[in-house]
Formats: structure tokens, C-alpha cells, sequence
């Protein structure tokens, strides 16, 4: 990972991969308890104007790489789904794959 960005951000990650994660099921990614998991962790360390909150930066790191990883899990999910389990391929849709297209053979054939 390169750069944190902002705990706010990072929160918004979360929440949106919990969103894609749930997807269809019967009760709203609000009421699970990942959710108020993160929630909950997020405000109780935050930092107020008479503390500073080492646990924070701590909890913010976490979060980050909690979210690379979430990520990252869909995006492999995705291409499983568009690559694996398909069998034989034809010569054509292999390389349509790869952006390119085959020949075409004289007199009309192909």
C-alpha cells in the first residue's frame, strides 16, 4: 500500500466494499455486524481536541489494509468469474481476448 489517504476516506472504503460484499441479501448491510464493528471502532477512537489518539493511526492502518484486502478479493472474484471454467475456446475468441483479430483468408472463407 502506498499511501493511507484520510480516515475518513478509508471509512467510506469499508463501507462501500461492505455494500458490494452483501450485495443482494435479505437485510441491509447496515444491520450486520461487520458494520457496526467498524462503526463502532472508528468513532471510539477518534481524535478529539483534548487527546491525541496514537490508537487511531493504529486503527487507521488496520483499516487500510483491511480494505486492500477486501478489494482486492473482489477484483479476483470478478476475474475468476469472466476467465475461469469456460472450456475449449475458439481460435477467433482467444484472440479477441488479447485484441487481435485473425486474418482473413482470400476468397471469402473466414
Amino acid at each position: 500500500m502506498a499511501a493511507l489517504g484520510t480516515p475518513l476516506r478509508t471509512f467510506r472504503g469499508l463501507l462501500r466494499e461492505l455494500r458490494h460484499a452483501s450485495g443482494r441479501a435479505s437485510r441491509p448491510y447496515r444491520d450486520t455486524p461487520a458494520y457496526q464493528h467498524i462503526v463502532a471502532a472508528f468513532r471510539a477512537n477518534r481524535v478529539t481536541s483534548e487527546k491525541l489518539c496514537r490508537a487511531q493511526q493504529e486503527l487507521h492502518f488496520q483499516a487500510a489494509t483491511y480494505l486492500c484486502l477486501l478489494r482486492s478479493v473482489r477484483q479476483h472474484e470478478a476475474l475468476h468469474q469472466e476467465y475461469h471454467g469456460r472450456g475449449e475456446r475458439s481460435p477467433e475468441e482467444v484472440a479477441g481476448l488479447v485484441g487481435f483479430r485473425l486474418p482473413q483468408q482470400p476468397g471469402g472463407k473466414g
